[in-house]
């Protein structure tokens, strides 16, 4: 279960550090007395929860004045709710920058010092264990590689404190595997996660089993050292059949849980790479390619290019029947947007060899192709850069 209770206490602050930063924080992210608000983290995380939004939550202190006090003492005073092992870990794992440089936990901090810190979600109490099916694709001590199931989330969150992939895995490492999640997560309320993908997109995921290979991994994605490759079914025909998208991305101005393109400051530069595999009558198939990491990216892009995807009714796709492709019943085909996260490569944590995996589809979306095939078929594309092979 997740707590979300505040354990800022602005008493606690030890005097010399009341007033020795100058923050820049845009987020809200800091109490008056200059510590990290566990509330206002927990919520960031929360917002892109259920999206796969790679970034990392961070925050910039600028020294004052001189302390004379090293680095993992003062991020104790400012980060309460973390230990100061844990914080300690952040540090040797190059989650924290001094003046632009990666930093020892020794560091002496000196006035205008501007201190980084990438910061994970705050602690919660134990994850429950849950039986539940998972399609294993890879699994060894350091890591476990999941084709995760259209419409289970990722980890507990406000609303959904069980019935989570999280909780299938504890339980998974305890009654059919060995090791557990990373005790990264043990402390920071999302074990073992490193990456996420949205409730109702399928696909390959990767979850970290202990904490050097927590903080490896979870570096190769904010780095964007891994590949990502998506299988999706569109409205229409995309004209070219292989282009690049580049639409800034921002929060819908209306809409609240939607985000749209957006050409004020508020859109952050967006890259999308589509390629056509298929095109059946009405509809194609896409091979695409994340280049940043944004939330909704690919709904977003494609729909406002007027290819929605099918079944995505927030970004105006439609749902469909058998019959709509050509099938004999109208029984519903596809109740979730039609996403599958087919590809995912990076570099083993430990060992540094190169993995790649690939995520058969699930039944909903592969019998939607099978009908397409036979009733709607066009024509194949050989497009240059595809990865991913749809039986």
């Amino acid at each position: 279960m997740l707590s979300t209770s505040s354990s800022d206490d602005a008493s606690k602050v030890p005097s010399d550090i009341s007033s020795d930063i100058s923050a820049d924080d845009p987020q809200n992210l800091l109490t008056s007395a200059g510590t990290v608000n566990r509330e206002a983290l927990f919520a960031l995380y929360e917002e892109s929860a259920a999206a796969d939004d790679d970034h990392p939550v961070q925050v910039t202190f600028t020294l004052s004045h001189d302390l004379e006090k090293r680095l993992d003492r003062y991020l104790v005073d400012r980060v309460p709710f973390l230990s100061r092992t844990a914080l300690q870990r952040l540090i040797e794992e190059d989650a924290v920058l001094v003046n632009g440089r990666i930093a020892k936990a020794s560091t002496k901090l000196r006035k205008g010092d501007v201190v980084i810190a990438t910061l994970p979600p705050p602690p919660s109490s134990e994850i429950p264990a849950e039986e539940m099916p998972l399609d294993i694709l890879f699994e060894d001590d350091e890591l476990i590689v999941i084709n995760k199931r259209p419409g289970l989330i990722v980890h507990p969150a406000r609303s959904h404190k069980s019935g989570t992939l999280i909780n299938g895995l504890a339980w998974h490492f305890q009654h059919r595997s060995s090791g557990q999640l990373s005790t990264v997560g043990k402390d920071f309320a999302r074990p073992g996660v490193v990456h996420r993908l949205d409730k109702h997109t399928s696909g390959v995921m990767v979850a970290a089993k202990t904490d050097t290979a927590h903080w490896r991994l979870g570096k190769q994605f904010e780095l964007r050292q891994t590949r990502k490759r998506y299988i999706a079914l569109v409205q229409g025909h995309p004209e070219p059949h292989v282009d690049l998208i580049d639409l800034p991305l921002g929060k819908h101005p209306t809409i609240r849980e939607k985000y749209a393109v957006r050409h004020d400051d508020t859109g952050k530069p967006s890259q999308t790479v589509y390629r056509v595999l298929e095109e059946y009558e009405g509809c194609s198939l896409l091979e695409l390619e994340l280049l940043t990491g944004r939330t909704h990216q690919i709904r977003v892009h494609l729909a406002h290019l007027g290819y929605p995807l099918v079944g995505d009714d927030m970004y105006g796709g439609k749902h469909v029947t058998e019959r709509d492709f050509g099938g004999s019943t109208d029984a519903p085909l596809l109740a979730r947007q039609a996403l599958h996260a087919a590809l995912l490569g990076f570099k083993h944590p430990i060992s540094n060899e190169p993995m790649t995996f690939q995520a058969p589809l699930w039944s909903d979306l592969q019998r939607a192709i099978e009908l397409l095939r036979t009733h709607r078929f066009q024509k194949r594309i050989d497009a240059v850069g595809t990865l991913v092979t749809v039986p």
